[in-house]
């Protein structure tokens, strides 16, 4: 079908909640979704792709035809939605590749049996604890138990490697009892390793209650040093308790999420808590999202339905598109209340930070970059209210001595980081004299000229997420009809000076942003407004410099600019063209022997 065609059939869709599936010209299926009036979601595919994003633009340039299935309500049709999705994994939907798996822990079997993390049952005799679903969770419990019984984490084998070499750090630092130096015998290994597997089926709370009494009976015997032992492992547990603590909060269970949106990337982070201890993370690469409310709805969704457990509260760190609809899925899922929470102080706060933060690590090392830096990026995307985080930064500054030899510098900062190959001179040509809101009109117009003119392979061909121009309002308030007029959805704002010249605040159309408060922002945008100047002033100088020069050589009778230029050109400086002859000056390209007897005796005083 024509696009026409499918608009015409979209139209006569009942204004009923359903199920929509979007197939291409082989009926295989591209995108599922749902809407509340069928008629009006899916016919806003079909019209205008003015407001649509490039992702749904090739969606709908691949649409053959489209089926629909009808609804009692919307809630409904979100089941029927999210059951199909994981039936038939459609291309264009956001999709979570569920490649957790099952994990355990391993006892080797051998006279020092040896405790470790592992991802799959082997037919090797040992003994394993599990499955558990979370590798997290796995991980710290082996880490705490081997910590807290003093067992070894080394590859060597006992009694084979028995008293062969000298203890490991570990061994040194007491956190290993060291069979390999004979520290430790058989029997109170044994003895250790059967305590180990105790704590780890039993956990930590009844694991100490027993502990302490096992010490108070050591105690009353006068067993002193087994007394010891026992109060140094109590001691471990809970000092292993407080630093959890650092990660906590005091609810019995709650699920963090943040969405940290790139350019080419997202990244989706998940933290998950349980009796107020952190027991899991997870997290998930995806392409660049559009709308973050939506993306935020679909992702957490679809990471319920891969879940068997929903939290009872939900710790999200933006707005949810059908915040209420979701809510009612999750609850119909868990059969219980479930309250979702937008943190704005507190400890939850800061669970939420730690959650943005982790997402910016994760998405940093995907894109080869610091985290500091990405964070930083997602800082100034929130403190400017962006839709996305401003990995192209563009940034401008008008350079001139009185009006004269105006010229326009551009800088670009990708990725937080100047990106010099894509740096830009602009001699400013509508005017002469001093206009700085009129040249910055002239280059931005220029600058996006380039944009849909230049051929591929041009830096003038990638389109900014953000422009930044040195000067407050009224440079802003110029510009901005110039980047509407060309068509684009550009932002721009300005970077505002004190009175020493320093970074002070961002301007925007109607007022102003302080930046002293937020370090990091304050930084990145003090060194762009520090490189933009000095590369503007630096194309200026030399710029007048050669206009200096050209003028006193333009004084001479029958020397125009264009014999200026040629014999700059050839001699280089000015001192060179003084020390020349008439014979030498006459081999530039235009001098006759009456112009190099002029510029001899103009410089010789004849």
């Amino acid at each position: 079908m024509t696009e026409k065609e499918l608009r015409k059939k979209a139209m006569a869709l009942p204004l009923q909640p359903g199920v929509y599936i979007m197939k291409n010209k082989d009926k295989k299926i591209i995108y599922i979704g749902k809407a509340k009036k069928l008629k009006n979601r899916v016919s806003q595919y079909f019209g205008s792709h003015t407001n649509h994003s490039l992702k749904v633009i090739r969606m709908v340039e691949n649409v053959n035809d489209f089926d629909y299935i009808l609804c009692d309500s919307e809630f409904e049709a979100l089941v029927l939605e999210c059951s199909l999705i994981k039936q038939h994994q459609p291309k264009y939907n956001i999709l979570l590749k569920d490649d957790k798996g099952y994990n355990y822990i391993k006892i080797t079997k051998e006279q020092f049996p040896k405790i470790s993390e592992c991802k799959q049952m082997a037919d090797d005799g040992a003994s394993y604890i599990g499955p558990y679903t979370s590798n997290f969770s796995v991980k710290q419990a082996v880490d705490e138990t081997l910590r807290i019984f003093k067992l070894p984490r080394c590859n060597k084998k006992f009694p084979k490697d028995y008293k062969k070499s000298r203890p490991c750090l570990n061994g040194f630092m007491g956190i290993c009892c060291a069979p390999c130096a004979g520290r430790i015998s058989l029997d109170e290994y044994a003895d250790n390793i059967n305590e180990a597997i105790a704590f780890i089926k039993g956990g930590s709370v009844k694991a100490v209650k027993k502990m302490e009494e096992q010490m108070l009976e050591c105690s009353e015997n006068l067993q002193f040093e087994e007394a010891a032992k026992l109060r140094d492992r109590i001691k471990a547990i809970k000092n292993l308790e407080e630093k959890q603590k650092v990660v906590s909060i005091n609810v019995p269970e709650e699920d963090v999420f943040a969405l940290v949106n790139g350019k080419k990337k997202a990244c989706f982070e998940v933290i998950r808590f349980e009796h107020g201890k952190l027991t899991d993370t997870e997290f998930w690469l995806i392409d660049s999202v559009d709308d973050l409310p939506q993306a935020r709805f679909e992702l957490i969704e679809r990471y319920y339905s891969m879940r068997d457990r929903v939290a009872s509260r939900i710790a999200v760190d933006g707005e949810i598109e059908d915040e209420e609809l979701l809510k009612e899925f999750l609850e119909d899922k868990k059969q219980k209340k479930v309250e979702f929470i937008h943190p704005q102080k507190g400890e939850h706060l800061s669970i939420v930070n730690m959650c943005i933060s982790n997402a910016n690590e994760h998405l940093a090392q995907q894109q080869g970059r610091l985290g500091r830096e990405i964070a930083t990026l997602e800082e100034l995307k929130n403190l400017l209210g962006l839709d996305k985080m401003p990995e192209y930064i563009e940034s401008y500054d008008i350079s001139h001595t009185f009006g004269a030899d105006n010229v326009a510098g551009m800088v670009v900062f990708h990725n937080g980081r100047p990106m010099k190959s894509a740096y830009k001179r602009f001699a400013i040509k509508g005017f002469d004299g001093q206009n700085d809101v009129g040249s910055m009109q002239e280059v931005l117009t220029r600058r996006f000229n380039h944009y849909y003119n230049d051929e591929e392979g041009s830096t003038f061909k990638i389109l900014p997420d953000l422009i930044l121009l040195d000067g407050g309002e009224p440079q802003v308030r110029a510009v901005l009809p110039v980047v509407a007029s060309m068509g684009l959805n550009v932002p721009v704002f300005g970077m505002v000076k004190d009175s020493k010249h320093r970074t002070r605040a961002i301007a925007v159309g109607n007022g102003e942003i302080e930046i002293n408060s937020h370090r990091q922002v304050f930084t990145l945008v003090s060194n762009i407004q520090e490189e933009v100047h000095r590369f503007a002033i630096s194309y200026h100088h030399n710029k007048h410099k050669k206009s200096t020069l050209s003028t006193s050589l333009t004084k001479i009778n029958g020397i125009g600019d264009a014999k200026a230029k040629a014999l700059m050109k050839y001699f280089k400086t000015i001192s060179a063209i003084k020390e020349a002859d008439v014979e030498k000056l006459q081999l530039v390209s235009g001098i006759s022997e009456k112009n190099a007897q002029e510029i001899y005796n103009f410089y010789h005083n004849l």
